[in-house]
């Protein structure tokens, strides 16, 4: 059946209150290598984070005055942003048990994303040199993670049906030359429920864990 993975459905979630549940997370598992892993579904409020050596300088507002929260966190990568409608993924992985390869990580958090837009009609593609997901030059998936003695945490996030404005306000993952988008772009009655359980399905399937679900 595969090593057991933790299901965890969340709700609109402050990004302040996941972040510390992530590093609880680890560090538990770090003191105990042989807890399940765990995958959190949610979505966060307005909110920017900076990756630990991302450049203020694709931040296009002065962050000492920011109206939108702003974090610096120790994923890797640029500035992103979140916000409702855009479902995020944060897995808590010992990669020990599958394997310590941190590039085969990336590319296969890329496949779960585009097996959801397969489900969708939609094909997600892989850019050369890059992490994340692109539909027709478009953006719709971005990843950042951490990983400290293999265990992993921060993740993927899905824009579903967000507001994408708030994006306008950065330069999304340091990427200025490509614009970001939204699967509802393409399938305008798309929700974040409709879509939670055919990502927790296709993390199933490219993991091959058995995904046990909590709560609702």
């Amino acid at each position: 059946m595969g090593r057991r993975c933790l299901l965890e459905n969340q709700g609109l979630v402050p990004y302040s209150r996941a972040w510390k549940q992530q590093q609880e997370l680890v560090k538990s598992r770090l003191q105990d290598p042989n807890l399940d892993d765990v995958l959190l579904l949610l979505e966060h409020p307005s909110v920017y984070t900076l990756g630990q050596g991302a450049s203020l300088d694709f931040l296009k507002f002065d962050p000492a005055k920011a109206k939108v929260e702003l974090h610096r966190v120790e994923r890797g990568g640029q500035v992103t942003y979140h916000c409702p409608g855009q479902l995020v993924g944060y897995p808590i992985l010992n990669l020990r048990y599958y394997q310590q390869d941190l590039h085969w990580y990336l590319r296969q958090l890329e496949e779960v994303l585009i097996r959801i837009l397969e489900l969708y009609g939609l094909q997600g593609k892989r850019l050369t040199g890059m992490t994340g997901v692109w539909l027709e030059g478009r953006k719709v998936a971005a990843i950042g993670i951490k990983v400290k003695r293999w265990i992993t945490m921060h993740g993927f996030s899905l824009n579903v049906c967000p507001d994408l404005t708030g994006f306008d306000r950065i330069v999304p993952c340091g990427i200025a030359d490509r614009p970001v988008g939204s699967l509802a772009q393409f399938i305008p009655d798309l929700t974040v429920e409709k879509v939670r359980w055919a990502v927790a399905t296709a993390f199933r399937e490219v993991f091959e864990v058995q995904l046990i679900t909590l709560g609702s």
